[in-house]
C-alpha cells in the first residue's frame, strides 16, 4: 500500500516540470519511483542534477545523462526530492538516506522545490525521526558531546554507513523542533558539523502527497 501512495505523489510531479530545461532530482525510494516514471514519460531535459549514485546510476538506466553539481551556473527551476518527515509550514527533515549535503546545495539552488511523499510523511510537527547531521569523522565525540549539552539531543553514529564524501551521519534523537529554522542555524554553527537534515531555511514550495483517498497538495 506505501508504495502505491509513493507512486501517486511521484507521478503527480511529472505535471510541474517543464521540457528541455534544466532538473533537479533527488534521492529515496519515492524519488526511485519518481525516476521510473519520468523514464517513461518521454520528457527530455536541458540538464539533469542529481545528489546520489544510486540516483544518479537509476537515471542513467534510463537513459538520462546525469550532469556533474559543478556544471550548475544558473537556478534549476524545478527539483523533486522526498522527506521523511514534512509538516503544515512544508519545513522538513531530510537525509534518512544520507545524501542530505547534496539536497541541501541542489534545493538552495532551485527555484521550486516539489516535495514528493506518502500520507505517513506529512506530520503536525517535526521530531518523530531523528535529524541526520553529517559530521567530519575526526570531530565526532566532541560534536555528539556538544549535541547533548546544548540540545538534550541523544546522537548515535549510523553505524556501517559512510556518507559519499567519507563522512560520518549521526542520526540524533530527542530533540525539541519548536523553531525548526533556529535549531538549524544553531546545530550548523557547531565545528566539524558539515550540515544537518533540517530544511527550515528552505523548505518545500509545494508538497505532493498521496493517501488512501488520492493525491493532496499543499502549498
Amino acid at each position: 500500500m506505501k508504495d502505491q501512495l509513493k507512486s501517486i505523489a511521484a507521478y503527480a510531479a511529472l505535471k510541474y516540470l517543464k521540457p528541455e530545461v534544466a532538473l533537479g532530482v533527488g534521492t529515496g525510494s519515492t524519488i526511485d519511483i519518481f525516476i521510473d516514471f519520468l523514464g517513461e514519460s518521454g520528457l527530455t531535459f536541458s540538464q539533469i542534477f542529481t545528489t546520489s549514485q544510486r540516483s544518479e546510476e537509476r537515471l542513467k538506466s534510463h537513459s538520462f545523462k546525469v550532469n556533474s553539481l559543478s556544471e550548475i551556473n544558473e537556478p534549476i527551476p524545478v527539483y523533486v526530492d522526498g522527506a521523511d518527515e514534512i509538516d503544515s509550514s512544508l519545513s522538513m527533515i531530510k537525509g534518512g538516506g544520507g545524501a542530505l549535503t547534496l539536497e541541501k546545495i541542489v534545493a538552495e539552488v532551485s527555484t521550486n522545490f516539489l516535495c514528493v511523499v506518502d500520507e505517513s510523511k506529512y506530520v503536525k510537527k517535526l521530531g518523530k525521526f531523528p535529524v541526520p547531521v553529517e559530521v567530519i569523522s575526526a570531530a565526532t565525540k566532541p560534536i555528539c558531546w556538544t549535541i547533548k549539552k546544548e540540545f538534550e539531543g541523544k546522537a548515535i553514529v549510523r553505524e556501517n554507513f559512510v556518507s559519499e564524501h567519507g563522512h560520518t551521519i549521526l542520526d540524533v534523537y530527542n530533540l525539541q523542533l519548536i523553531n525548526p529554522l533556529e535549531l538549524e542555524k544553531r546545530i550548523n554553527a557547531i565545528p566539524g558539523v558539515i550540515t544537518n537534515g533540517i530544511f527550515a531555511k528552505r523548505k518545500a514550495n509545494i508538497a505532493l502527497v498521496g493517501t488512501t483517498s488520492g493525491l493532496k497538495i499543499f502549498r
